[in-house]
């Protein structure tokens, strides 16, 4: 049993079975072209960590313990394998390719497997200028993981798009259901099928997830996708050096307050005009509060319940002033 991420709310006790773990396993090593030593940066405790400890076992192969920080990647890497692998966040990689010696040591590796969070295709792009082979993942806890790789489904993973949007898996990998919770499981599954939160869509024959079901907010009268506020906000913040994110608080004029994150240094005025260029003015943050460092889970994630409490802190401190 893991935990999901709770990374917008109360983690669940997901059951995964024996069966759909080796699944999993066998898929990627297939995708992947072979089996090879494993680095192990994320925790043991969340999927992704837990499936790097499996297609080590399951595959007879080493894993190399290595900080968060990936500050002892160069030393590591050099004990394992010609083929070997790692499974990071983009946060991680992002952290590790202002630092030469690690990005080096990345680009040593057969395929450095990333996930947990969007991967913007400005991140994809320095990584791959920097020679390091980035496999995008797409998947959760449900699913063992990682089930769509490059946009692709792994062998064996069927992806539909429902009506209203939500990304639905059919697999072998799916999980036996939410512990102690049958009316979650319930909802959840249906026709061996697992409804995820999230919407896609397909491009060019690749699944593009646009965001979670419930990221769509009416605000102002309109109705705005956080998914694409967030893409436009961390895009802006990583142009500084830093990382953002965007919540939504309730509002007498607007409904939901689109709020802005960063770890960086900015003026909303700034921000608001970057995200102009891509969105309808509607859509821009209402505010912008920055922060000297962003609230992280174990997982990578960001701690949106974290954030969201800070949030409303820094807005009732502002009020106060007033």
């Amino acid at each position: 049993m893991l935990a999901t991420s709770g990374s917008t709310g109360i983690p669940k006790g997901v059951v995964l079975s024996r069966a759909a773990i080796r699944a999993s396993v066998q898929a990627t090593q297939a995708r992947l072209g072979g089996i090879g030593d494993w680095a192990l940066a994320l925790p043991p405790y969340y999927v992704a960590g837990l499936m790097v400890l499996a297609r080590a076992h399951l595959a007879g192969t080493r894993v190399a313990t290595v900080r968060s920080d990936l500050g002892d990647l160069p030393q590591v890497a050099g004990t394992l394998a010609t083929r070997r692998y790692i499974s990071l966040v983009p946060p991680q990689l992002d952290r590790a390719l202002r630092r030469g010696e690690i990005a080096e040591a990345l680009a040593s590796f057969s395929a450095v497997l990333v996930g947990g969070g969007p991967t913007t295709d400005a991140l994809v792009g320095r990584a791959a200028a920097a020679g390091i082979k980035i496999v995008t993942t797409y998947g959760m806890s449900e699913t063992c993981g990682g089930c769509v790789y490059d946009g692709h489904p792994l062998d064996g993973v069927e992806v539909e798009i429902a009506d209203d949007g939500r990304v639905m898996i059919t697999s072998a990998s799916l999980f036996s259901g939410y512990r102690l919770r049958p009316d979650l499981t319930a909802e959840a599954v249906r026709d061996r099928g697992f409804r995820t939160q999230d919407r896609g869509m397909w491009q060019a024959g690749r699944l593009v997830v646009l965001g979670r079901m419930d990221d769509v907010v009416i605000t102002g009268g309109h109705k705005v996708d956080f998914g694409d506020v967030e893409r436009s906000v961390q895009a802006w913040a990583a142009q500084r050096g830093g990382h953002g994110a965007v919540v939504g608080v309730p509002d007498s004029v607007w409904t939901t307050m689109i709020i802005a994150v960063a770890d960086v240094p900015g003026t909303l005025e700034d921000l608001q005009a970057a995200v102009r260029e891509s969105l309808p003015a509607y859509a821009v943050p209402r505010e912008l509060i920055c922060l000297d460092e962003l609230p992280w889970l174990a997982s990578g994630k960001p701690d949106r319940v974290a954030i969201k409490s800070m949030i409303m802190s820094a807005l009732a401190e502002r009020r106060a002033k007033v």
